[in-house]
C-alpha cells in the first residue's frame, strides 16, 4: 500500500458526520411509483449509454415509504422485507447497521417499531435485478485483495458495467469471472456486479470492489459522503494562471446534447460540484494538474475544466480533441496530430484512492502509475516546451 500524497487543501469529511447530512429531505424525493409502491431512482439515467461510463458515478436508488392507516405496528426491518422486492432481510439489516435508513427523518435503530402515517427514507446501492452477466476470462491488474474487497487498477478502454452496446467485455463480466459469482437471471447473490463506483470508459485508474453485501453497504456510504479520497492526475488544453484552486458549479445534463454533461454557474440547475487542482507541470500550451473530487458528479474534471476553459487533452466530448491553443504553423499541428494518436482519449487517469476499510476500520491508501500512453504524452509535450519562448512556459 503506498502513502497517498500531501495534497489535502480541504480536510475530507469523517463518515461519522453521516447522519448530519441531509441526505433524503422530501423536497428532492420524486414522485411515487404507482405500481411499485416506492419511490426509486439513480444518480443517473441508466436507460442512457453515456452513463454506463460515468465518472465517478455512485450508484444508489432512493426510497420513500409512508404506511397506510391499517397497517399494523411491526419492525422496520420486517416491514420493508414485505415490502420491497428481491431484497432479503439480511440485506435490510446490514442498511440499517450502516444507518441507511430513516424513519419520520430519524436515524432507525433495528428494534424500530413502524406505524401508521410513519415515512421511511433511506437510500442503498444498486441491487442486481435480471441483467445477466456471463463471467469472461478478462485479465485483471489487481493491486490488493482480501476477503471484503479487491482493488483494481482499469485500462483506457475498458467499459465497468454492461449497458446498451456494451453487453460483454466489461469490467463485471471480468469480476464475475474472477469471483466466481453467479449473475444470471436466476442468480441469488443480487449485488450490482459488487461495485460501488464507476470511473468512465477511455479513464484509466483505481477503483474499489466490494466483496460481500457488508463491505459494499459500507463503501457505498463513505462514497455517498464523499469521504473517499479520489485524487486523478489530467492533462488541459492551456496554461493555468494559479498554480492552485478551486473550481465550483453545478453539473446536470445538458439540454441541448443529451450526451453531455454541462455547468450551471447560477445553482437553478444540476447539482453541487467541487473540484479542486494543483499544478504539477507546465508546458506551455498544456498543463498537467492534480485533480481531487470533493463531490462525484457525472464527468465532473471533464465538465468542470472546459467550463473554465481549459477541457482535457483529446477529449472529444468535451471540446478537448482540437488544437486549443498554440501556433497557426502546419509543423505544430502535426504535432498536434501525433499527441492525439499516441494518447486517442482524454488525458485522465485515476491515480490514488483513500478509503477506511469496511471491517478493520484502518485507512488504506492506493496510488497507480501514470499509464504508458499518457507517459509517453507527457514526455513528448516536456521534450516540446523545451524550445519554447520564456513568456509561454
Amino acid at each position: 500500500m503506498n502513502n497517498h500524497s500531501d495534497f489535502d487543501m480541504k480536510k475530507m469529511p469523517d463518515p461519522n458526520d453521516w447522519l448530519q447530512r441531509d441526505v433524503l429531505s422530501l423536497a428532492e424525493m420524486p414522485a411515487e411509483d404507482e405500481t411499485a409502491g416506492n419511490t426509486a431512482f439513480a444518480d443517473c439515467d441508466t436507460a442512457d449509454e453515456e452513463n454506463y461510463e460515468d465518472e465517478e458515478q455512485e450508484m444508489f436508488e432512493h426510497f420513500r415509504f409512508e404506511l397506510d392507516k391499517g397497517q399494523a405496528p411491526m419492525r422496520v426491518d420486517k416491514y420493508l422485507a414485505t415490502h420491497m422486492e428481491n431484497t432479503s432481510r439480511h440485506r435490510i439489516q446490514l442498511a440499517i447497521k450502516e444507518d441507511y435508513i430513516r424513519v419520520n427523518g430519524k436515524v432507525a435503530k433495528a428494534n424500530c417499531i413502524v406505524r401508521p402515517g410513519d415515512v421511511i427514507t433511506f437510500v442503498m446501492p444498486y441491487q442486481r435485478r435480471g441483467l445477466e452477466i456471463l463471467p469472461e476470462n478478462i485479465p485483471l491488474d489487481i493491486v490488493y485483495e482480501d476477503d471484503d474487497l479487491l482493488v483494481l487498477n482499469k485500462p483506457a478502454g475498458l467499459v465497468v458495467h454492461p449497458g446498451h452496446g456494451h453487453f460483454s467485455g466489461t469490467l463485471v463480466n471480468a469480476l464475475a469471472y474472477h469471483l466466481g459469482i453467479s449473475q444470471g437471471p436466476d442468480a441469488e447473490d443480487e449485488r450490482m456486479g459488487v461495485l460501488v463506483h464507476r470511473i468512465d470508459k477511455d479513464t484509466s485508474g483505481l477503483l474499489v470492489v466490494a466483496k460481500t453485501e457488508e463491505a459494499q453497504l459500507d463503501l457505498a456510504k463513505q462514497f455517498f459522503v464523499h469521504s473517499i479520497d479520489r485524487r486523478y492526475v489530467a492533462i488541459v488544453w492551456g496554461n493555468l494562471k494559479e498554480d492552485e484552486g478551486t473550481i465550483t458549479g453545478n453539473i446536470g445534463r445538458d439540454p441541448s446534447d443529451r450526451m453531455r454533461f454541462k455547468v450551471f454557474p447560477e445553482g437553478d440547475h444540476g447539482k453541487h460540484a467541487v473540484t479542486h487542482y494543483r499544478v504539477i507541470e507546465r508546458f506551455g500550451y498544456v498543463t498537467v494538474v492534480e485533480c481531487r473530487l470533493e463531490t462525484g458528479r457525472t464527468h465532473q474534471i471533464r465538465v468542470h475544466f472546459n467550463w473554465i476553459g481549459h477541457p482535457l487533452f483529446n477529449d472529444e466530448r468535451y471540446d478537448g480533441a482540437e488544437i486549443r491553443k498554440g501556433t497557426i504553423y502546419a509543423k505544430y499541428r502535426q504535432f498536434i496530430e501525433n499527441c492525439f494518436k499516441l494518447l486517442p482519449r482524454q488525458a485522465l487517469h485515476a491515480k490514488t484512492l483513500g478509503f477506511v476499510h469496511p471491517r478493520t476500520k484502518e485507512y488504506m491508501s492506493f496510488d497507480s502509475p501514470i499509464p504508458d500512453d499518457m507517459q509517453a504524452l507527457i514526455d513528448k509535450w516536456r521534450k516540446y516546451a523545451e524550445h519554447l519562448t520564456p513568456e509561454l512556459e
